[in-house]
């Protein structure tokens, strides 16, 4: 959410961020309602006075003229109780409409429609060429017995899935060394609920305008989050932090959930896109510094280039356009692995940096050195998501026997297994 202030002062700036992100926003409509609370609050200000001179003067009348002092003040009462009235609907149309302003983009977001113009920034790793017929994952894994998707969709419906035996024992090695790389980075491991209040959602920035891509549990009013984001950043919603304690850095290890809602028929063989997966997720929160802000998106984006340069998968770096930003989104690079069977570099990771949008939702503030109350600044980025991760591990390590070999870091994490197959 912006500060109102803002976009008093900024409206132009907020209607060409609307327009770069292709997000529709009534900015007049917003200073219309912002205008009318003003005046509704100035005049119940001017009432409330009125009211307290009345009260004063009243114990030093006698008879009528008190009696009528008593009526004007009456009189008066009931009508602050009307404004009073006035200001909490008008407060709820004016949050209504604050809850769907995007925040304008960083000025060096490129301009775009969609994920087809991201701007490329740089690349790791080179392509790999084969000398043989490629097998995709889901060929790998009914070969060896361990990605069984037939059943999967049985049991849950198409787009679900089951690891079996080695592919598990894979699946959790990959989540493990990513939790661990984070751990050693200083992040601080926690785990979090994966039912939140709506208030999470809000906080963060998935409600209103996400609810068709979540699992909702009408009866509790609670949602199956689709990141372990929302948890994470929502730990310090309603408080007040020390500055001395800032940046505070999270990472979690948790299901995700995600409806895929207007996906039909998209990507819908084999393992990138499915209801249920496991993500490591890290959070910072930070002071209000734009500056600051920006050395923490390298510094998250670094952490996960590091755990695919450690897994040995080529990827490519790219500069999200406005069209593919997120309402809250101030700026965001995607990290992109090589995929063979899909024969392009595909979406895998996306650090994005919120400035205080998501900060000013969840009430989430520090003092700062002077004793000035800020809104914090949030980021948040993928370490790793599976099984869409073991796309490119499986595919890029095969071998013209159709044996799979485990990427040297990830043996340990299996009991120093070699290989699956031959």
């Amino acid at each position: 959410m912006l500060d109102i202030r803002f976009i008093r002062e900024n409206p132009d700036r907020v209607r060409e961020g609307a327009r770069k992100k292709r997000i529709e926003c009534d900015v007049d409509a917003i200073l219309d309602v912002d205008g009318r609370k003003r005046a509704l609050m100035q005049e119940a200000e001017e009432l409330k006075a009125i009211r307290n001179r009345v009260s004063k003067e009243v114990p030093q009348l006698q008879g009528d003229e008190k009696k009528a002092k008593i009526q004007e003040m009456q009189k008066v009462s009931a009508q602050i109780k009307a404004f009073d009235g006035k200001l909490r609907e008008i407060d709820e149309q004016l949050e209504a409409l604050m809850l769907r302003v995007p925040s304008p983009p960083a000025p060096e977001v490129p301009d775009g429609e969609d994920d087809t113009q991201n701007t490329e920034l740089r690349t790791w790793g080179e392509v790999p060429s084969f000398d043989f017929e490629l097998k995709d994952h889901i060929e790998l894994g009914e070969l060896h017995d361990i990605i069984d998707v037939p059943r999967g969709a049985q049991i849950a419906g198409s787009r679900n899935y089951i690891l079996k035996g080695l592919g598990t024992q894979l699946d959790q090695a990959v989540l493990r060394l990513a939790f661990d790389h984070m751990i050693g980075k200083g992040f601080v491991p926690l785990t979090v609920p994966l039912l939140v209040r709506d208030q999470a959602m809000v906080g963060t920035g998935y409600y209103p305008g996400g609810e068709e891509q979540a699992y909702r549990c009408e009866r509790d009013g609670l949602s199956l989050i689709g990141t372990s984001e929302v948890p994470l950043t929502s730990y310090h919603a309603g408080e007040i932090l020390d500055v001395a304690d800032l940046p505070r850095k999270y990472v979690a290890l948790s299901p995700c959930f995600r409806r895929e809602a207007g996906t039909h028929g998209k990507d819908t063989r084999g393992l990138y896109r499915v209801h249920q997966f496991y993500k490591v997720e890290q959070v910072i929160i930070g002071r209000a510094d734009e500056e600051l802000s920006k050395q923490y998106h390298s510094e998250i984006l670094t952490n996960s280039e590091e755990l695919l340069q450690m897994l040995g998968i080529p990827y490519r770096v790219v500069n999200v356009c406005g069209g593919d930003l997120g309402q809250g989104q101030i700026q965001k690079f995607d990290l992109e692995s090589w995929m063979p069977s899909r024969e392009s570099y595909s979406e895998t990771h996306s650090a994005s940096r919120f400035h205080d949008f998501q900060a000013r939702r969840l009430n989430l503030r520090y003092k700062d050195e002077d004793g000035k109350v800020q809104h914090c600044h949030t980021l948040n980025n993928t370490v790793i998501a599976s099984p869409r991760a073991l796309i490119p591990i499986l595919e890029l390590n095969q071998r013209a026997d159709g044996s799979i070999s485990i990427p040297e870091v990830l043996r340990p994490y299996m009991g120093g297994r070699e290989q699956i197959g031959g």
